[in-house]
């Protein structure tokens, strides 16, 4: 079984999450600023808003494609 990254504080439960290889970049709040924002810590950003409809879930796997670290998780149903 795969280990997964842990996860940022802050992210509310479900079934993306933001690991702490975040740089901080905004790519995934620049996509999908619905779901993604800077945690209050702000050293990195979280997912404060997990998505519900198709497409809420296709903006938030466009900006985990666009991490350039794969700091973004997708879990598994």
């Amino acid at each position: 079984m795969k280990t997964l990254p842990s996860r940022r504080a802050g992210n509310v439960p479900g079934r993306f999450y933001v690991n702490h290889e975040c740089i901080v970049c905004a790519v995934c709040a620049d996509v999908a600023p619905g779901h993604f924002r800077l945690g209050d810590d702000e050293e990195g950003n979280i997912v404060y808003r997990q998505p519900e409809t198709e497409s809420e879930i296709a903006d938030c796997r466009e900006a985990l494609e666009g991490c350039p670290v794969e700091a973004i998780t997708e879990v598994p149903e």
